[in-house]
């Protein structure tokens, strides 16, 4: 698999920072242009090339030398596909949802994989509904093909010699590393006269996992909770709630000190407070030091689990809880959830280390009873009151919902919730209804009670759920 490498400019001479600002400014305009002329669906079926040549046959000219401007095409074509590719993930649940005919599914299917969905009418109306024209906001970016760059040592570090604006002029960047960079490079010219030096490498593939299989919980307060009841992960909330309050101050005062200097009439106030107390260098080390304190929470979380796991049920999260609201302070903090990095964290480390992950649906996960598997409980907070009286925790009993929904033959990750709820809401009738039965085979002070000891979430799911 692909690693992506990072590597630091040691002090770059400012000279030089400027120059490169420069060339990304140049670079920059040309990805606008990219993403307004071929970001919709007049350039699915041009790649870069084809417009390259066109280009060259209109005889155009640009500002920065011909290799950096055909890399810069190539680079902002690549994201723009991949912009279109995340809609057709959106667009495949339409498509699950607006037939069950399987042959036309596969029609559609086909259709959407290739560039045939530009031909049909329902396929063209789903795509515009989901992917929608985006906007280039990249201009500190420069990309460098492994053959338009050398390397070399000196003063017991790394050089890079990059090309400039200027043609037979190179710009020489000591990095921080006795390492030396292989492959295309990105170089990125971060807001402190940083400069960082990406590549991408070839990452070995292990097959050190666990064996068993095992349902995860997301979580807020922690990263993850398995089906096994373990918390990995707990200081993960505390990271979030302490960096979300602290930022929330620091942006009420500053929000203060803005207006301050909008309203004065002094221009020489006006420019200090922007100056000295409206800047971001110090704002922004404080937040990538606490986004690189959440990632490695979370990469050390996902390890734990894939030592025990060689399949992981997951929930598939990537659509957003719409219409719930928590109150302003929880919404603030689970706006900075990190959502995105657990679920980068498990495809990145159970490929690695051989293990599998499969999303599930999570369709009312959290308010299933893990012992029936049925919609008859209260989730409040940490807690899980169950029907009978019983209280569980409420993660743990969600991890265990996940496991089961891995195996659940009448919910796939495609069935719409309402259709989820239906089907839960059926199970939970029979259960109760053979209840009374069993209750009223019994004689009296005898009726059966539920036991979370004696009997296992999947027995019991059977016997209860599906037996009926």
């Amino acid at each position: 698999m692909k690693v992506t490498r990072i590597l630091r400019a040691k002090r770059p001479n400012k000279g030089k920072v400027a120059a490169l600002r420069e060339q990304a400014r140049r670079l920059g305009l040309l990805r606008s242009e990219v993403w307004q002329r071929f970001g919709s669906r007049q350039g699915v079926d041009l790649s870069d090339r084809q417009i390259r040549d066109a280009w060259l046959g209109e005889g155009r000219t640009f500002p920065v030398s011909a290799n950096a401007w055909k890399e810069t095409l190539r680079d902002a074509k690549g994201d723009i596909t991949a912009n279109m590719e995340a809609a057709k993930v959106k667009a495949r649940r339409c498509i699950w949802r607006h037939t069950q005919d399987k042959t036309e599914q596969k029609r559609l299917f086909s259709a959407l994989k290739r560039t045939g969905w530009t031909r049909d009418p329902y396929l063209r109306r789903v795509m515009r509904k989901h992917w929608h024209r985006g906007h280039n906001h990249t201009h500190n970016q420069i990309i460098v093909r492994s053959d338009n760059y050398t390397t070399f040592h000196l003063g017991g570090r790394a050089w890079i010699k990059i090309p400039g604006l200027i043609k037979g002029q190179r710009i020489a960047i000591p990095l921080d590393t006795t390492g030396t960079p292989t492959g295309t490079l990105r170089i990125i010219l971060t807001d402190e006269d940083r400069i960082e030096v990406h590549y991408t490498i070839d990452a070995e593939i292990t097959q050190d996992s666990g064996e068993r299989t095992i349902g995860v919980d997301k979580g807020y307060s922690e990263v993850l909770v398995d089906s096994d009841g373990e918390h990995h992960g707990q200081e993960l909330g505390r990271i979030l709630t302490e960096q979300s309050d602290t930022f929330k101050a620091k942006y009420q005062r500053r929000a203060k000190l803005r207006a301050r200097a909008n309203n004065t009439r002094n221009p020489r106030k006006r420019e200090h407070i922007r100056r000295f107390n409206l800047g971001r260098k110090k704002l922004n080390r404080q937040i990538d030091k606490t986004h690189a304190r959440i990632r490695d929470v979370v990469f050390q979380s996902v390890h734990k689990v894939v030592d025990k796991a060689a399949v992981i049920a997951a929930e598939d999260l990537t659509a957003p809880m719409a219409g719930k609201s928590f109150g302003k302070n929880v919404n603030r903090r689970l706006a900075s959830w990190t959502k995105g990095v657990i679920a980068e964290a498990l495809d990145r480390v159970s490929i690695r280390r051989g293990s599998a992950v499969v999303l599930i649906n999570p369709a009312y996960t959290s308010q299933i009873d893990s012992r029936t598997g049925c919609l008859d409980g209260q989730r409040r907070g940490d807690r899980f009151y169950c029907s009978d009286g019983v209280v569980l925790q409420a993660d743990q009993n969600a991890a265990r919902n996940v496991l089961a929904r891995l195996s659940d033959p009448d919910i796939d990750r495609f069935t719409s919730f309402k259709q989820v709820k239906a089907i839960l809401q059926a199970r939970t009738e029979r259960l109760r209804l053979g209840l009374l039965n069993q209750d009223s085979s019994c004689s009296p002070g005898q009726s059966r009670v539920l036991s979370t000891e004696s009997e296992s979430p999947k027995n019991h799911h059977e016997q209860l759920c599906l037996g009926f």
